[in-house]
């Protein structure tokens, strides 16, 4: 066999092996091209968490900092939920956020003639609503410590509260750990969260739905 002839049969198998290469490699964009959809799809969802992780976050740092200045603080609940607010960038929170400070305190009823064998029933003293959230007014969610019946429109204190006693309204916080005339401050602020993604669908694959209303709660 001359030397043109062992050429000519080295060079054949790779000319075979590249005919068959080919066909696997259409196979192969066709599968990506098939699965590329539902990979964009399932990492949409992880954009819109991250964005309620950090507007969470955002919330519970805003209550913690509003409990503080509420219980050591002498300015007005308006000035300091107004303060709170500057510092929730990028939420909108004059848009789509509430802020509200309820004043409790701890009230012994029912004692013996003695005065022992009290029993001892949060009471609310005061509740200021933030009177710039939700759009200055709207149908925001109320107070998950007490829900006021009606807000002042000027300093957004809650109206015809009575005097502490037994005729005052009882506070759904630290239920059974507040002692007589001990008084705390519940900051609760709330926000509604727009998802980019929201009702997007893929077949059978339906995008989820966080929210709408994000909640935080702290109590100093």
């Amino acid at each position: 066999m001359t030397a043109c002839n062992l050429r000519q049969t080295r060079r054949q198998p790779g000319r075979h092996t590249g005919r068959r290469r080919q066909p696997a490699r259409g196979i192969a964009v066709i599968e990506f091209a098939i699965l590329l959809p539902i990979f964009i799809f399932m990492t949409l969802p992880v954009i819109d968490f991250a964005r309620a992780i950090q507007a969470n976050l955002i919330l519970i740092n805003l209550t913690r900092e509003g409990a503080s200045l509420a219980s050591r603080s002498s300015q007005l609940p308006q000035t300091i939920m107004d303060s709170l607010a500057q510092t929730t960038p990028p939420l909108k929170m004059g848009q789509r956020g509430m802020i509200y400070i309820t004043k409790v305190m701890g009230n012994a009823e029912n004692c013996n003639r003695n005065g022992n064998n009290c029993t001892v029933r949060n009471i609310v003293l005061e509740q200021h609503r933030w009177t710039d959230g939700w759009g200055s007014g709207g149908s925001a969610p109320g107070s998950k410590v007490y829900g006021c019946a009606s807000f002042s429109s000027g300093d957004g204190a809650c109206r015809n509260l009575p005097t502490p006693g037994t005729s005052s309204p009882t506070a759904n916080a630290m239920t059974g750990k507040l002692t007589d005339g001990q008084v705390i401050y519940v900051v609760e602020s709330y926000y509604n969260f727009e998802m980019l993604f929201q009702g997007l669908t893929m077949g059978v694959l339906r995008m989820p739905t966080l929210g709408p209303n994000l909640y935080s709660s702290t109590t100093f």
